[in-house]
């Protein structure tokens, strides 16, 4: 997959099948367009290109209001549409200035003149331009002026599956990761590099990695006891994830640390991701370091239960 940063290198490209949006988290209702997408590019013997736009459009359009939390970083969703063998992936710069494109004009210079489409695959409901003005009408009014071949897939498609980003963010914010990943088509994963902690984990027996997230906009899901899998340069190890403010030593900021099982390397500075299979439960304050070992130990067989039934299932 090749990545270009706006429009002006895709010249080459040849009969492009295109689509755009967010496409945040990459979730199972992303993945019907894909699909839809990468089949009709197979058809017409063309290439499939998706338009994306970072930063997030409400990051810009909306930059003092601190609530809307992404499912997925750049990297991440360019890692998850690799995945599903798209061809060209387009990040285009949302500033002010893009977002006071005209509809037509959006249409004319990015699908017409520098992409050159071929063929427009759009979700329902799929808005675009300045205020949003634009939409199927505005699309069915120029793709014969443009020469271009429209499909919107069908509401009912969408309704059928269910699931949206919303719906996604708040299942991970009521730990409810089992609903999130059945949204998402797999686990929900966190990225970040393994930064020094305090190392009280270390003299209950249950040394801790902490995890630093850079993107102040990626969600955490909510404080607690998380079974997770643990991805170190390409292997991967089974862990136990604590997300919170760690109450029975005193803590004050929220931290996100796992222990990983049978693991022994220094991985201090190294990028590592954790997906989320499974919650156990929520944080705690104990009154002393016996009783949160004690509780860690029943913690770490609830742990690998869960992803022994993970596995199970994956592999059935």
């Amino acid at each position: 997959m090749k990545i270009h940063l706006g429009t002006q290198a895709l010249a080459d490209v040849q009969s492009a099948i295109v689509t755009a949006g967010t496409f945040d988290g990459v979730h199972l209702g992303h993945q019907k367009i894909l699909k839809k997408l990468k089949n009709e590019a197979e058809r017409l013997r063309g290439e499939t290109v998706l338009i994306t736009y970072w930063p997030h459009p409400r990051l810009v359009l909306q930059p003092n209001n601190n609530a809307l939390q992404l499912l997925s970083t750049f990297p991440e969703k360019a890692s998850l549409l690799e995945l599903f063998g798209i061809d060209h992936l387009v990040k285009i710069p949302f500033t002010q200035e893009f977002s006071d494109l005209s509809p037509e004009d959006y249409v004319r210079i990015i699908l017409h003149e520098r992409i050159k489409t071929k063929k427009f695959i759009i979700g329902y409901d799929h808005r675009f331009g300045n205020n949003r003005q634009g939409g199927l009408e505005t699309l069915n009014a120029l793709s014969e002026t443009y020469g271009f071949d429209l499909e919107e897939i069908p509401r009912q498609d969408v309704d059928a599956i269910g699931v949206s980003s919303t719906k996604i963010r708040k299942a991970l914010q009521a730990k409810d990761i089992q609903k999130a990943n059945t949204y998402l088509g797999r686990p929900y994963s966190l990225t970040g590099r393994v930064i020094e902690g305090d190392k009280i984990g270390r003299t209950m027996g249950f040394p801790t990695a902490n995890l630093h997230i850079k993107e102040t906009y990626k969600l955490i899901p909510g404080d607690g006891i998380y079974a997770v899998r643990v991805c170190i340069q390409y292997e991967k190890f089974d862990g136990m994830l604590n997300i919170g403010h760690r109450p029975t030593v005193g803590g004050q900021a929220r931290s996100i640390e796992v222990h990983i099982f049978n693991f022994d390397k220094d991985i201090y500075n190294t990028e590592i991701s954790l997906e989320l299979i499974d919650y156990i439960r929520d944080e705690q304050k104990f009154d002393s370091l016996d009783l949160l070992q004690s509780q860690l130990e029943k913690d770490q067989s609830a742990v690998k239960e869960k992803l022994e039934a993970f596995k199970k299932k994956s592999n059935d």
